[in-house]
């Protein structure tokens, strides 16, 4: 569905020069959920804007359906970390959520329903009439991610969109992700710094390497779904993942795992796009 070409990108000229991306390729199916990791400064960011036209790569390209992406394409959406700048604070969430709508449908009638559907799907239908000013920072990037949903994207790129709450709410919004996706199997690529997230909730994690940022490895995520801040994540599967994925992003081949693979069960989840509820 999105494809990833020899994708570089490099910023200034000359002495300042800067190489943020350095050479990278992969492949995301439809209906999956993509976790993207890496030490700071690693070009996650970069990448993200790279594949929703934000930004043109300095050589290779992206690709949705076969089509080169030379532009912010219809079919994608894209959350950011930052929602207190991507909010308008003078409207009211469900003015919030139906701005990107104006353009691309016509019948009042249909916005008002996609606004609706959006947010009782991120639990805040009763808050359609509030401004944003009256919410809680977990709330307010609910109604940025119910503000995409609405869009009905194809495929839905965040940015480390819960960096900037408080862990419980982190929690709450993880599962908030885990049912959406599973309500309606978005295909999903997710910018994280955060190792325990994204191996909670990606189907693969992809790991980059320190800036000029390549691939480092890209980590299938056996955890059977639905998935559960507490079973999962006491899981010793989900313990030697984790390891995994910090092993890869240290660069340490000598970091070991805190169990062996051959003492744990796995369970691998059925093939094909992902339509199981969360408990959470």
């Amino acid at each position: 569905m999105l494809s990833v070409r020899e994708l570089t990108k490099t910023y200034g000229a000359g002495s300042s020069q800067v190489e943020a991306v350095g050479g990278i390729s992969f492949d995301v199916d439809p209906g999956e959920f993509l976790c993207v990791v890496g030490p700071s400064g690693a070009g996650k960011t970069t990448l993200l804007r790279c594949l929703i036209g934000l930004l043109a790569p300095s050589s290779g390209q992206v690709l949705l359906d076969g089509v080169p992406i030379d532009g912010p394409p219809d079919a994608m959406a894209l959350v950011f970390q930052d929602y207190g700048r991507s909010l308008m604070p003078w409207y009211s969430v469900g003015e919030n959520v139906e701005l990107p709508l104006r353009n691309k449908v016509s019948s009042s009638t249909e916005r008002r329903d996609r606004v609706t559907s959006a947010l009782a799907e991120v639990g805040l239908d009763g808050f359609i009439d509030n401004y944003i000013w009256q919410l809680s920072g977990g709330m307010q990037q609910r109604v940025a991610i119910a503000r995409a949903l609405a869009y009905q994207p194809d495929i839905l790129l965040m940015d480390e969109p819960f960096g900037s709450v408080d862990a419980q709410t982190r929690s709450e919004l993880e599962d908030l992700m885990l049912q959406v996706h599973a309500d309606l199997g978005v295909t999903t690529v997710f910018v994280t710094h955060d190792i325990d997230e994204s191996v909670y909730l990606g189907d693969r994690v992809l790991v980059l390497t320190k800036r000029p940022s390549v691939i480092a490895d890209i980590v299938e995520i056996d955890l059977p779904r639905p998935r559960d801040q507490i079973s999962t994540k006491s899981d010793h599967r989900f313990t030697e993942l984790r390891a995994q994925v910090m092993r890869l992003i240290r660069d340490d081949p000598g970091l070991t795992t805190p169990v062996q693979e051959a003492d744990v069960p796995v369970q691998r989840p059925a093939p094909g796009r992902r339509t199981e509820r969360s408990k959470a």
